[in-house]
């Protein structure tokens, strides 16, 4: 039986700012809406304020960057619900990274799933991602990313 956390604004889950590390305009999520051992569901609301926000909205490109801060909920997360304070971990890069739309308007409301497809012993994995706007999906990716056992030692090099 998988162990899910869900939201009804918040339900059980502490906010989105104690689950992830990014702070002031570098955090792009509102909420964290659902997760579990292996997937977990987010939201955004793109607003006119948001770095690299322009008079289209939020460009395509930053799709990737919703996806990962989606990854870095779904850890926080995990940890959270081990007593954990969140770590930090990092985007390695992309495969395919697809997106229908040039930018994501202001105002719209954004909806971020991720899912494990792979989570290594060694801090890498890899997750299935996707961006929905009004219950459309438009903008997919395989995102890999990596969380050290201990982030300042591998920052400074200590680490293998």
């Amino acid at each position: 039986m998988r162990e899910t956390i869900t939201s009804e604004r918040g339900a059980g889950l502490p906010a989105i700012a104690e689950l992830v590390p990014h702070a002031g305009a570098m955090r792009l999520l509102d909420e964290l809406l659902s997760a579990d051992e292996e997937r977990a569901v987010a939201r955004a609301t793109v607003r006119a304020t948001q770095l690299f926000v322009d008079e289209a909205g939020m460009p395509g490109w930053v799709g990737i960057e919703y996806m990962a801060q989606a990854i870095a909920a779904w850890a926080g997360a995990r940890d959270w619900r081990a007593g954990r304070k969140p770590g930090i971990g990092f985007l390695l890069g992309s495969r395919r990274y697809e997106c229908d739309v040039p930018a994501f308007p202001v105002g719209s409301v954004l909806t971020v799933q991720v899912s494990a497809e792979l989570i290594g012993d060694n801090g890498l994995g890899m997750f299935a991602c996707a961006v929905s706007l009004d219950g459309r999906e438009v903008a997919r990716a395989n995102v890999s990313v990596f969380q050290p056992a201990d982030a300042r030692a591998f920052l400074q090099g200590q680490q293998p």
